[in-house]
């Protein structure tokens, strides 16, 4: 009965482990053969004689012995031989030389090695079923999943799948907006997966590119089937998104085709990234008319690229430069990322006011990266600043307060050094009428003598 008992607990410990793990029966197997065969070979030396049958489903395990049969007086190693009296009592038909094969029960191996057994049986098939997760998930990367919001977290939600593995949707790789409560389900891409000490880790985003360019995969059946692809996608989660596509089918309108009637089709993929705008463009070679999609709505006039530094200069009517900025400057940030280059924005007008002063001349006064960013929002001279203003130019540059009051006071300074104002008379009126009608004494009045020597020299 010992025996038997014995044998039932530790099947019933692997069927517990395969049913709530998920392990395959032949890997299971193998596990539990290579568990104990490392006891016999700890116990005896050796496990080379030793057949071990397993079967799961019935909870059946034996162990089979095989032995030599050798005289009685020439016994050496009782574990690779077995004495011809004691072969006779088991079968009369025995004689010296042949293979004996004999049953082990697990009483041989002694109670305290059985419970030690269990324990590192239950540690091996824990260590495999996480190498099993980690590389399920893996070959995952890059692919959505779906799964159950079962804690909310400051810094990050943990969903369980369909198979209760943990999985971490951390705070930011969640769209600004996202809301989730426990209980919900939630969609999201698989970023990466992580292994520290053996403890699987998937990490999951809303946030990547990757996310956008799956949903379209499951959205659009042209995508799905290769007649459509995606070359460039560019991501602001939650405000906007860009997204080039091209069709290798001339009969096929790309853009029309992932638009879908009235925006059927990718209303369903705006709605899942919480009413993120999305622009969908024609991919093209031509890096100009490329740059001029990507910063559509608005119209250019002209571009020129610089292909060794990656930046396009692109010109604008004045009323053009607020649509090619976009709010905040999205519009012109999501064109330079999809189309990989550092795009710079130019007020595009006929009469060029001679006494403006274009940006790049104030690089001594302000630093270097100040000045970019504000030639990003089309502010390439002193009076295209002044004119925006102080606070669209902290929310389209953004840019620190103090520093755009630094900037502007430095433009301002240099106008009233060298400009007129009709308000109030600089020096440069003073010095003009004071070569013509004389110069002024100390009194403030107008001093006359250079005159009179003049006449009397006449």
């Amino acid at each position: 009965m010992g025996k038997k008992k014995e044998t039932i607990s530790l099947i019933d410990t692997f069927s517990e482990f395969n049913e709530l793990k998920n392990i395959d029966k032949a890997t299971l197997i193998s596990v539990l053969e290579e568990s104990f065969r490392n006891v016999i070979s700890k116990n005896n030396g050796t496990d080379e004689n030793y057949d071990i049958i397993i079967n799961p489903d019935k909870g059946d395990l034996e162990i089979w012995r095989n032995r030599v049969v050798v005289e009685d007086d020439e016994l050496e190693d009782p574990n690779l031989e077995i004495s011809l009296s004691d072969a006779l009592k088991i079968d009369e038909d025995f004689e010296v030389g042949e293979e004996v094969t004999d049953e082990v029960s697990l009483d041989h191996f002694g109670r305290r090695t059985i419970l030690n057994l269990r324990q590192t049986l239950a540690s091996k098939i824990l260590e495999l079923e996480k190498d099993n997760l980690y590389n399920k998930y893996k070959e995952k990367v890059g692919e959505i999943v779906s799964g159950e919001v079962y804690q909310v977290w400051k810094k990050e939600l943990l969903l369980l799948d369909d198979e209760h593995n943990e999985l971490i949707l951390p705070k930011t790789e969640q769209i600004p907006t996202d809301f989730f409560r426990k209980g919900e389900h939630a969609r999201a891409v698989v970023a990466r997966v992580e292994n520290k000490n053996n403890n699987p880790r998937i990490i999951l985003s809303r946030t990547s590119p990757v996310f956008l360019e799956r949903l379209f995969e499951q959205e659009i059946p042209e995508i799905a089937d290769g007649l459509i692809t995606i070359k460039g996608i560019a991501r602001i989660p939650g405000e906007r998104a860009k997204v080039s596509v091209e069709a290798y089918d001339d009969r096929i309108d790309p853009v029309g085709a992932c638009v879908g009637m009235k925006g059927f089709r990718i209303h369903g993929i705006v709605r899942e990234l919480r009413n993120e705008n999305i622009d969908v463009i024609n991919y093209t070679n031509n890096t100009n008319l490329y740059i001029q999609r990507a910063l559509s709505p608005a119209r250019i006039n002209s571009i020129t690229v610089r292909e060794e530094e990656r930046r396009a200069e692109v010109f604008l009517n004045p009323e053009e430069v607020s649509l090619a900025i976009g709010k905040g400057g999205a519009n012109i940030k999501l064109a330079s990322m999809l189309t990989g280059y550092n795009i710079e924005v130019f007020r595009d007008i006929d009469e060029v006011d001679e006494e403006d002063i274009y940006l790049d001349e104030f690089r001594d006064e302000i630093d270097g990266w100040v000045i970019d960013q504000l030639k990003k929002i089309g502010c390439s001279t002193a009076k295209n600043v002044l004119a925006m203003g102080r606070e669209r130019i902290i929310r389209e540059a953004d840019l620190e307060d103090s520093t755009v009051d630094e900037v502007l006071d430095i433009l301002r300074y240099e106008f009233e050094e060298e400009d007129t104002d009709p308000e109030t008379n600089t020096d440069v009126d003073v010095e003009a009428e004071s070569d013509m009608n004389g110069y002024m004494n100390e009194d403030g009045h107008e001093d006359e003598e250079g005159d009179e020597e003049e006449e009397e020299n006449l």
